[in-house]
């Protein structure tokens, strides 16, 4: 699918688990890793050349308009590369835990990071340097800060095309934020009584450019839309994949067929029955998330769906990782797949965060 001018890069960043209670950060994060997988050399070769030592990726992005830029997000800000992770720089931002990038849809000039403790910052030059946005005075939900304050890491943010100026993240057990006004303030949309902290744990949030102000969001329990820019929700129905639930990992829209959405997921966390915990799947929509079907990928994944990646400049090329590194290649828009590791152990210490393709 992939023309003579364009080979598809496959990107996976490697960290570990960090805690999830104020006061308790510094915990050891594991060795961490960034690899690239190439069209042109099928094999994993690792890409960490000028990353901090024992790099934590645990955000990627391929620059829209130049697929040859990729930025990295580490535990010390932003990185950037011109030559598909040949060699990596820091950017003028933040010097903490990057936990999401993403570019504006309609001028990739704009880009956004996000951080730990809620933070999120704004590059206007195309990633070469970034400000720090007021997210200060959000009121997360109760249930997130009682009786310890969960870290309100922001995991998935995305831009609406059809209201250029608003700007959602997702928080980590944490709720939705939303800014109407390109980043510059923000406010916390998340509405409701909780009696547990599955609904407001997201794990991602995407606006659908099929229709302006649709928004969604999914969780360690399920996955929610919103037609009217985040203000009333809905349950969106998918067959029961596992019993106890299905923890949903990570959502993408097609970047070229906003009708065309992915949905990475697993067992529902410790409610699940045993010998189903590890389980992973990839679910497709054909209609912007009106409906939705599992996707064979020749075998059951040995562990958690984790990540989704589809080349904008070769849309028939779409991947999708578990946990542990195994990572499903499709060249025909997802009708086959191939499979092939990431050539590392992991565990707890050390496994995939976010993969990207460009």
């Amino acid at each position: 699918m992939t023309t003579a001018e364009h080979h598809t890069n496959v990107y996976v960043g490697l960290a570990g688990e960090s805690a999830l209670i104020v006061g308790m950060e510094g915990t050891p994060l594991g060795e961490g890793g960034l690899y690239r997988l190439s069209e042109s050399e099928p094999q994993w070769v690792a890409k960490e050349s000028g990353l901090p030592e024992h790099p934590q990726v645990r955000a990627l992005l391929v620059h829209p308009d130049a697929p040859s830029t990729i930025f990295a997000g580490t535990q010390d800000g932003v990185y950037r590369s011109d030559d598909r992770g040949e060699s990596w720089n820091r950017t003028d931002g933040i010097s903490a835990e990057v936990w999401s990038l993403t570019a504006h849809p309609n001028d990739a000039s704009i880009m956004f990071a996000g951080y730990d403790k809620g933070r999120v910052s704004r590059s206007d030059d195309g990633g070469h340097s970034w400000r720090q946005l007021n997210t200060k005075g959000l009121v997360h939900p109760h249930i997130t800060m009682n009786p310890n304050e969960i870290v309100k890491r922001v995991i998935g943010l995305s831009v609406d095309p059809g209201h250029p100026d608003d700007v959602y993240g997702a928080i980590e057990v944490g709720g939705l934020i939303a800014s109407r006004d390109g980043g510059e303030t923000w406010s916390c949309i998340t509405d409701g009584h909780y009696t547990r902290l599955g609904p407001v744990d997201l794990h991602g949030v995407q606006v659908n450019a099929s229709q302006p102000g649709l928004v969604y969001i999914i969780t360690q329990l399920a996955m929610f839309r919103s037609r009217e820019r985040g203000q009333d929700w809905e349950f969106v129905p998918i067959d029961e994949m596992f019993e106890g639930g299905s923890y949903c990992r990570d959502l993408v829209v097609d970047p070229n067929d906003p009708s065309v959405m992915y949905l990475a997921a697993g067992a529902g966390g410790g409610s699940a029955p045993a010998g189903t915990v590890d389980a992973g799947v990839l679910v497709r929509s054909t209609d912007a998330g009106e409906t939705w079907e599992r996707v064979d990928l020749g075998e059951v994944a040995p562990s958690r769906m984790f990540q989704i990646a589809v080349d904008r400049n070769a849309p028939g090329n779409v991947y999708c990782c578990d946990r542990d590194g195994h990572v499903y290649c499709s060249a025909d828009g997802g009708d086959s797949w191939q499979r092939t590791d990431v050539p590392v152990e992991m565990s707890r210490g050390r496994h995939v965060y976010p993969m990207v393709a460009g």
